[in-house]
């Protein structure tokens, strides 16, 4: 992992960090390296210390690795969200198929970077959630009259049930945990699909377009808004 650690005027004084990472030096780099920026960081080599320090102690980000000794990151994760211990938490992972990154997000991750990782982006992902703050996390996501169950994979509009695929899922997903907020077309390829995504970026415009057709056309309002030059954007009609 390259440390890209030029001042970029964005120093996080009085912000506390866990890190929870397995792998000594990358677990020391990053701690390093947030350091650099103004963090306060505490680490954890396992899961087990890692779920004691984030019930004992209050951050205002946890980065958690996902296989970890003791207890694995989908497991610390899940407990936090047991104990109602909202604080936001950027999974690590070496796994970059769809299904970890929805297990990651239905067990209570707000968001996860797939490794090997710039630093800068873990710095941009931070400051996010720290923008975010420790909100609860509702089982089922709520837009409007739309509703999704992540565990279930399930989505109704108006109580009637909508059939998609799992991409589309996983689409929907991303556009209604960030609901109000806009989305760029590179952001949804790197969560949607991956970091290391080398298809046709119209691919977006592509689902999209296939949510429309199942999420606002047959209700004759749209919740998807296309913000032209910037991205797009989930929000439920006033």
């Amino acid at each position: 992992m390259a440390l890209g650690l030029a001042d970029i005027g964005r120093k996080a004084t009085g912000m506390r960090v866990l890190v929870v990472e397995d792998e000594p030096r990358l677990r020391a780099s990053l701690r390093v390296g947030l350091e650099a920026e103004g963090y306060a960081v505490d680490a954890a080599a396992d899961g087990g210390e890692g779920l004691w320090y984030a019930r004992e102690n209050s951050y205002d980000v946890i980065l958690l690795d996902i296989m970890l000794p003791v207890l694995n990151g989908y497991k610390v994760c899940q407990a936090l969200r047991e104990d109602a211990i909202w604080t936001p938490v950027l999974m690590l992972t070496a796994k970059d198929g769809d299904w970890d990154q929805i297990e990651a997000l239905d067990t209570g991750a707000d968001d996860y970077v797939t490794k090997p990782f710039s630093f800068d982006v873990v710095l941009a992902r931070i400051r996010s959630l720290v923008r975010r703050g420790a909100t609860p996390r509702p089982a089922t996501l709520t837009v409007g009259e739309l509703s999704f169950d992540p565990a279930g994979r399930s989505v109704t509009r108006a109580g009637e049930p909508l059939s998609l695929t799992a991409r589309e899922l996983s689409l929907l997903e991303f556009l209604m945990r960030r609901s109000g907020s806009v989305v760029t077309k590179q952001e949804i390829l790197n969560n949607v699909w991956d970091f290391n995504f080398e298809g046709d970026p119209n691919i977006v415009e592509v689902y999209i377009g296939r949510l429309r057709r199942k999420v606002d056309k047959p209700f004759g309002q749209d919740y998807i808004e296309t913000l032209r030059g910037s991205g797009y954007r989930m929000r439920a009609p006033e």
